[in-house]
């Protein structure tokens, strides 16, 4: 155990430098000494207003959101035993999708958009292990089949709903569909979240390596196979539910950290669930300085911004293994 501390060390004192970028980096620069006045609690009103209320709860959110996907995304690619396994394989964000869209369209207000997303996306993981399971067991490749065709049928559905919204309406919610954490309220219940999330993972830490090899090897070591895949997929699915909500779709977080880390790190997952916490919430935080900066006054969708990273980083890791 002590050997997993100093990456994960590392990971943290880049996460912290990460939010500490995004608090200080902005339209409206907060010097060094503002900000640790801040944070004292004493500054100028104008630079409490800043950070207080609108860069670092915003900045919280984005670490919470990274955070979550690429714990969901490392789960989902030890219960499907496929690197290139991700939070929204399973067709999640599809379900979420159809639920906010469907509530910006009857013009509900924020806090119902994020309620009806979470519902989609619950209604989503019901109907994948349900069509997925039938009368008889699950396997990961008749998971993944449903899940991708569960995908492509919320697919379908979105395209029908910004095809038929009235145009006034079209701009949030495609901002929404690209990933957006400008409208991102409290961070709290997302942290909370990842918090409980690998507080509860690290101890089967040791299972998931076991089940990572198969569900046969496992089974012969004495882990309980079923219920342990069944904890993976609620937990991830979970997960992905929270992200989505408080963010919209954000894609590449969840793939591409995981399968980084393993490169790096190894496959222990008694370190990579925590290291991809820390990792993605990194990530997702330093994307979204960018996409707050790159064309400023005017705000990217974060959801650009990973997948402009996302791509050729994840390009050059499937060169660099083969």
């Amino acid at each position: 155990m002590p050997r997993l501390v100093p990456p994960l060390l590392v990971l943290a004192l880049v996460g912290g430098a990460a939010v500490t970028a995004a608090v200080a980096v902005g339209s409206v620069p907060v010097p060094p000494a503002a900000l640790w006045a801040v944070l004292g609690g004493e500054g100028e009103p104008l630079h409490r207003t800043l950070i207080l209320e609108l860069r670092l709860p915003r900045a919280l959110a984005a670490f919470a959101v990274g955070g979550l996907l690429a714990v969901a995304g490392a789960l989902m690619q030890v219960l499907l035993r496929n690197p290139l396994a991700d939070p929204y394989v399973l067709g999640l964000s599809g379900g979420a999708a159809v639920g906010a869209l469907a509530a910006m369209l009857a013009g509900m207000a924020a806090v119902v958009v994020s309620g009806a997303a979470f519902a989609g996306a619950l209604l989503s993981t019901v109907l994948v292990f349900g069509l997925a399971h039938g009368t008889g067991s699950w396997t990961p490749t008749r998971l993944l089949l449903t899940g991708v065709v569960v995908a492509a049928g919320w697919g379908a559905v979105v395209t029908f709903m910004l095809a038929v919204g009235p145009t006034e309406r079209l701009p949030g919610m495609l901002y929404w569909l690209m990933g957006d954490l400008a409208y991102a309220r409290s961070p709290w219940p997302a942290l909370a979240a990842l918090g409980v999330a690998v507080a509860l993972a690290l101890p089967l830490g040791r299972s998931l390596n076991v089940l990572a090899r198969g569900p046969l090897q496992a089974a012969v070591l004495g882990v309980a196979v079923r219920p342990l895949e069944w904890g993976v997929y609620i937990a991830a699915s979970l997960l992905t539910a929270v992200a989505v909500t408080t963010s919209g779709s954000i894609g590449f977080v969840g793939l591409v950290v995981p399968h980084m880390l393993r490169l790096v790190l190894g496959n222990d997952q008694r370190l990579i669930l925590p290291a991809s916490a820390l990792a993605g919430g990194a990530l997702l935080v330093l994307a979204d300085v960018l996409a707050r900066t790159l064309i400023a006054p005017e705000q990217l969708p974060v959801g650009v911004i990973t997948a402009m990273i996302g791509v050729p980083v994840f390009l050059y890791l499937l060169y660099r293994s083969r």
